[in-house]
């Protein structure tokens, strides 16, 4: 078998590994690239013929994981994208989305550039390409081993990241034995709310893991809850609003289950939330519609079929009403997309209401290189928002306790299952926290590790 890295690698974005076994060729994954030059990125040729790819195993739904499906198809590609159900259905809703933003932004582009006596910009892909990549998808239950064929077979366990992802077991043959190849995906947390823990493998010779928080480790997630009541009520009480910026699947659903915990708990009064993501909506009846997924907990208080039954939770329905927000000046909180502002109407709440200093922006996920999201987290004084300058003077809060990645001790946790030493591939992670990620693992359990290049191709 070979395996070469094609993305994700010393990045935290753009995950895709190409497989080769025998004349059987595969990808595991196949991810947007998001922040600094990430378009250039998206637009250049596979390094790989499309046409020639069998299968594509999708861990998860998220982009960076999942978002040049599309162009993929687009370009040739006509086999099977074999995932879980929840996945499934998850994509579907993110992948229209995408291609909505590709082609407004391409129009938009266009517009700019026969101004200025340039050619058209074309989209990325369309909701058409969208349309054609649902038939290719077959879905696979979790636990169950499966048989691809040419001696192929593999096995979903769940990751416990977001809703339906997964942690791929694949087992081969090399000479006379079998052999397995275990891609993490990206694996949560424990306690995260709603869905199940991660199930961790036992067995393999080989590992591909994530290290996105390889090099740091989480508050525990009771304290990250009690900072956020700490900073609504600071806010409010300064006569400003709570503005969060978060992923539509998956964050935005822990946030409505905690936000409505702490009301149903009293830790605060009840509260005017507006969900203003349409794409978070529609997730959120997705996670609804997956009771499988929930762990005890959840499936008691979500069996009645909402998710913020004790919020005063307003669904934003389109623009108008979005913008609209920016009138209340006081008491509220805003969830919208994107998580790292790189996109999404958080842009627009954030032009409006950056420079107030009674507001707060509250990061809850993993803000990227390159991004919006990352210059306020890193303390800028002024952003540039929609080709506009703000004065950053909002209070800024990070909280990574809400985070649904496992952080450097639960990633060693996950490792330390196995019952004889796999050689460990460190993916999905800037490269200081991969780097502390090999070096932790070689200290507490004497694995061979390696950190790839992107093009890095290996023998297995």
């Amino acid at each position: 078998m070979k395996l070469k890295f094609l993305g994700g690698t010393r990045t935290v974005t753009g995950s895709c590994f190409h497989i080769e076994c025998g004349e059987l060729k595969m990808l595991v994954d196949a991810g947007l690239h998001q922040g600094e030059d990430s378009d250039t990125a998206n637009r250049a040729a596979f390094d790989f013929n499309p046409r020639e790819i069998r299968c594509i195993f999708l861990t998860h739904a998220h982009l960076d994981h999942s978002g040049l499906l599309p162009k993929l198809v687009r370009e040739g590609f006509t086999g099977k994208i074999i995932t879980t159900a929840a996945t499934r259905d998850l994509l579907e809703i993110l992948l229209y989305d995408a291609a909505h933003i590709q082609e407004s932004d391409a129009e938009w582009l266009t517009r700019k550039a026969l101004r200025a006596g340039r050619t058209p910009v074309l989209p990325l892909y369309t909701a058409d390409d969208v349309r054609d990549v649902l038939p290719l998808i077959e879905t696979k239950a979790y636990e169950k081993i499966y048989h691809l064929g040419s001696g192929i077979k593999y096995r979903f366990l769940d990751a416990g990241h977001i809703l339906g992802s997964g942690t791929l077991e694949i087992f081969y043959q090399d000479s006379d034995r079998e052999k397995k190849i275990v891609f993490s995906g990206d694996i949560g947390k424990k306690g995260n709310p709603i869905i199940k823990d991660p199930s961790a493998p036992t067995e393999a010779d080989f590992v591909v893991i994530e290290s996105t928080y390889g090099s740091r480790e989480h508050r525990p997630l009771k304290e990250s809850i009690d900072e956020l009541a700490g900073a609504i009520r600071t806010t409010f009480r300064k006569g400003g609003n709570v503005y969060i910026p978060s992923f539509a699947v998956g964050r935005t659903q822990d946030l409505l289950y905690i936000l409505n915990n702490m009301v149903r708990e009293e830790k605060l009064y009840k509260i005017n939330v507006y969900l203003d993501s349409p794409l978070a909506e529609k997730a959120t009846k997705v996670y609804l519609a997956h009771p499988e997924c929930f762990d005890d907990e959840a499936a008691r208080f979500l069996s009645t079929g909402e998710i913020g039954g004790a919020l005063r939770l307003h669904f934003v329905e389109n623009v108008e009403e979005s913008m609209s927000l920016n009138k209340i000046k006081s008491g509220i909180i805003v969830i919208a997309g994107s998580g790292m502002c790189e996109g999404g109407r958080i842009r627009h709440h954030l032009k409006h209401n950056l420079w107030r200093s009674e507001c707060s922006v509250v990061f809850v996920g993993f803000q990227g290189r390159g991004t919006l999201g990352r210059r306020i987290v890193d303390g800028a004084k002024t952003v540039y928002i929609l080709g506009e300058e703000v004065a950053v003077r909002a209070s800024r809060y990070t909280i990574n306790g809400f985070s649904a990645h496992a952080d450097r001790r639960e990633l060693l946790g996950w490792l330390s299952g196995f019952v004889k030493a796999p050689e460990v591939f460190i993916v999905h992670g800037e490269e200081e926290s991969s780097k502390s990620l090999s070096e932790s693992i070689r200290e507490t359990f004497g694995f061979v590790t390696h950190l790839p290049a992107k093009g890095e191709v290996f023998e297995l």
